[in-house]
């Protein structure tokens, strides 16, 4: 079954949030709008959680007593002195009136750039806010921090070796601070630049591993209940 057949099959609604008078809209994947205090998981992100099918394919493998919402931003970085740091997005911001009682944040990938001169303290420092911004909501999210994909050759100036380097483990050493815990896609992903469209996006199979490393987290963390 095909990507398109399966969104149709379950359903897809839309998340509209009013921010500063603005409107704004976020995939939400419910696969059973019927279904009784559901459990809300936010997925927080650049361009591999918005631009690829691995939200989706989470949503399928979740099941009905989870509700799922995608609050990817293309470009999206840690650092705040780059153009587009995720923490000064309407993402975030819809992401915490969410509500969510599960937050999966995959960023650092956009980091991997050596232009922009960020230094290993700038990055655990920012990205520990952000993390401790979500603990810190009502609902008491259970949060995950995850390592992001290698990065393969491409043509966006995203460097795999300072990734491996300078990113990843810094991302281990936010979860360690912050007590958030760790999905290593990483890991999952090295050898298989089969998987990614351009060096950096993972296509559908890569997707799909994304997907059941963070499904395993989850569920070996979480029980819903009956």
């Amino acid at each position: 079954m095909t990507s398109k057949v399966k969104l149709l099959a379950l359903g897809i609604a839309v998340l509209i949030i009013l921010l500063s008078g603005e409107t704004y809209a976020w995939q939400v994947l419910d696969k059973n709008s019927g279904q009784n205090n559901p459990i809300r998981v936010a997925c927080v992100g650049d361009s591999i959680t918005c631009g690829t099918l691995y939200p989706d394919d989470l949503w399928l493998m979740l099941g009905p007593k989870y509700l799922i919402s995608n609050f990817g931003v293309n470009g999206a970085t840690i650092y705040i002195h780059s153009g587009n740091p995720y923490v000064y997005t309407p993402a975030f911001k819809a992401a915490k009136q969410f509500e969510p009682q599960i937050v999966i944040i995959m960023l650092g990938t956009n980091d991997a750039n050596p232009a922009l001169n960020e230094s290993n303290a700038d990055f655990i420092s920012e990205y520990t806010l952000l993390v401790t911004q979500f603990q810190e909501l009502a609902s008491k999210p259970k949060v995950w921090v995850a390592e992001p994909p290698p990065i393969f050759p491409n043509n966006s100036g995203l460097n795999g070796t300072y990734l491996a380097q300078n990113i990843i483990p810094d991302v281990q050493q936010v979860a360690k601070q912050t007590g958030a815990d760790l999905i290593d896609v990483y890991t999952a992903m090295l050898g298989h630049s089969t998987y990614f469209s351009d060096g950096v996006h993972p296509d559908s199979d890569g997707s799909a591993v994304v997907a059941n490393v963070t499904y395993t987290a989850i569920t070996s963390a979480v029980r819903p209940s009956a």
